[in-house]
C-alpha cells in the first residue's frame, strides 16, 4: 500500500472490504469481527487505517493494492475497454460490488434470523440499517454509471 498517510479512495476500501469477506469465507475472522473491520474499512480516511484492518491476517489474491490508473493513461485496446465493461473507476465491477452486497445481507439476515428463532420473539429488524444504505448507494451508482459508459461506449473509434 501506498504511505499510511495518504487518502484513501473508495476502491481501496471496497479492495479491503473483498479482503476481509474472503478471510470471513475462510474461517479466520468470526462475523462479529467482519461487521466490524468492514464498518472500520467503509469509515477508514488514510491507507494506513486500511492497513490495519488486515495487518494480523495473511495475503490473500485481493491482497494487491488498488492503484486506479486515469482513463487517459489506459489504451485503447485492453484496459479502456475493461475499464467500460468492469466497474467503476479502477475498483470492483458492479457485479462484484452487488455480489459483496448480497452475501453481507445474507450474513446479517442469518444473524438477525437465528437471535429471533434462539429468543422466541420478533426483535427490531437491525439489518436494514446495514444493508439498505449500502443497496441504496448501489442502486444509485448503478444507475448513474449506467449513462456515463454509454456515452464513454459512443466515443470509441
Amino acid at each position: 500500500m501506498p504511505e499510511p498517510h495518504l487518502r484513501a479512495a473508495d476502491a481501496d476500501r471496497a479492495a479491503v472490504a473483498a479482503q476481509l469477506g474472503e478471510h470471513l469465507s475462510a474461517g479466520r475472522l468470526t462475523v462479529v469481527e467482519y461487521d466490524e473491520r468492514l464498518a472500520a474499512a467503509y469509515t477508514a480516511r488514510t491507507y494506513g487505517e486500511l492497513a490495519e484492518l488486515t495487518a494480523d491476517l495473511p495475503a490473500t489474491s485481493a491482497a494487491a493494492p488498488v492503484a486506479a490508473a486515469p482513463a487517459a493513461t489506459a489504451s485503447r485496446s485492453g484496459s479502456h475497454t475493461a475499464h467500460l465493461h468492469g466497474g467503476w473507476s479502477g475498483g470492483p465491477s458492479r457485479a462484484a460490488a452487488w455480489r459483496n452486497w448480497a452475501y453481507v445481507a445474507v450474513v446479517v439476515l442469518g444473524v438477525w434470523l437465528t437471535t429471533c428463532l434462539a429468543t422466541g420473539e420478533l426483535l427490531y429488524p437491525w439489518p436494514i440499517w446495514v444493508i439498505g444504505p449500502w443497496g441504496a448507494v448501489l442502486l444509485a451508482q448503478t444507475l448513474t454509471r449506467r449513462g456515463e459508459d454509454d456515452e464513454q461506449r459512443r466515443q470509441l473509434p
